[in-house]
């Protein structure tokens, strides 16, 4: 086969490439972007394409107190439950790391199963045990079980930036006298900085769009707006649904955003000239 030929085959190659690419993400994306106009309709009901567009049902959400009250319930949970998170899977992570103990992989396997096990077991679980504590119908219960379910993303996340992390650096601030407390404020958390903001936003995101544990846990009183948004697609398929899915979506690509561009930003600052 000559040069020119093989140049060919190659461009055919990566031309179906980025084809299939496209499809695959086209498919993944599209019934997401369907969700955007029809947050626009001006019909009273879901419709594709929408005969109309009205800003009417996002007024609707920012006017509405039956809306309102669980979107701030919702940041309220998602805040506490990122705060206990990263605080548990930051020592769960250092000593899965640093610890030298039989059992380890396993105790590592137990702490992220909840992202393998089926999320309608542990609400089951969840509720079983929180019934018996008086924890259900209410935000501390609605912290615990989000918290539970958020952990393993901060333990990945923080656990990746332990193993790259060169211990040499912890030795040196000992041996010129830092104490153990300022030789994590001022060398390790630095560096693993990326990796704990990393983890505490997942567990954000994980909490505020948690659905099956906040409808086992909810009520009337204290209710997550996934929970209210479960209840206006069930009761009654109202353009609302659309408007509120269309600002999550927003608020996620800008937390991501977020997170890519600091990440970006401290690759380029310990990477040194």
């Amino acid at each position: 086969m000559s040069e020119a030929t093989e140049y060919e085959a190659h461009a055919v190659l990566r031309s179906m490439y980025y084809i299939i690419c496209f499809l695959i993400a086209f498919f993944l994306v599209s019934p997401i972007l369907i969700v955007i106009p029809m947050s626009f309709s001006s019909q009273a009901y879901l419709q594709f394409p929408p005969p109309g567009y009205s800003w009417r049902w996002y007024i609707t959400f920012f006017t509405d107190p039956s809306w309102l009250k669980p979107t701030v319930q919702s940041f309220q949970i998602a805040v506490l439950t990122m705060i206990f998170s990263t605080i548990l899977g930051t020592l769960a992570s250092f000593g899965l790391v640093r610890g030298r103990f039989w059992g380890r992989q396993t105790l590592f396997t137990f702490l992220i199963s909840p992202m393998i096990a089926p999320i309608i077991i542990i609400a089951v679980a969840i509720y079983g045990l929180f019934s018996m504590l008086h924890l259900t119908d209410t935000i501390t219960g609605l912290v615990i079980g989000h918290t539970l379910v958020a952990v393993p993303f901060v333990i990945l996340a923080i656990s990746a930036s332990l193993r790259g992390f060169d211990e040499n650096l912890e030795k040196a601030a000992r041996v010129l006298g830092a104490s153990p407390l300022t030789t994590f404020f001022k060398v390790t958390f630095p560096i693993i900085k990326p990796g704990v903001i990393s983890g505490a936003l997942f567990a954000f995101i994980r909490s505020f769009d948690e659905t099956v544990v906040s409808i086992f846990l909810c009520s009337i009183e204290v209710k997550t707006l996934p929970k209210r948004m479960w209840e206006g697609i069930r009761m009654e398929i109202s353009p609302v649904v659309a408007s509120v899915s269309t600002l999550l979506i927003v608020f996620s690509l800008l937390i991501l955003l977020t997170m890519e561009i600091y990440r970006v930003k401290s690759r380029k600052k310990y990477a040194g000239p």
